[in-house]
């Protein structure tokens, strides 16, 4: 794997542009982790509670809909974040 990163910044001509380019792809990947996960567990959850008591389905995917919107922010700070990190 570092010998690919090596050939790619040689590739690039400015190694270090190339490695800042690597590493924030690598960093976003792994802030995109955490949020994918927490989503998971919020919908799986929530299905979880509608299926247990149908009749408070309502509130179930209201409170599921706002758990998913504040997991997502995570992802999208991750993603300005490693953004901004790029020369």
């Amino acid at each position: 794997m570092l010998a690919l990163i090596s050939l790619l910044a040689q590739l690039t001509g400015d190694g270090e542009a190339g490695l800042s380019a690597i590493g924030a792809g690598l960093g976003y990947g792994l802030a995109a982790i955490g949020p994918g996960v927490g989503i998971g567990i919020v919908v799986g959850n929530a299905i979880t509670a509608m299926a247990r008591q149908p009749e408070s389905a309502g509130v179930a995917r209201t409170t599921m809909f706002l758990g998913i919107a504040f997991t997502e922010a995570l992802a999208l700070i991750g993603f300005v974040v490693f953004i901004l990190l790029l020369p």
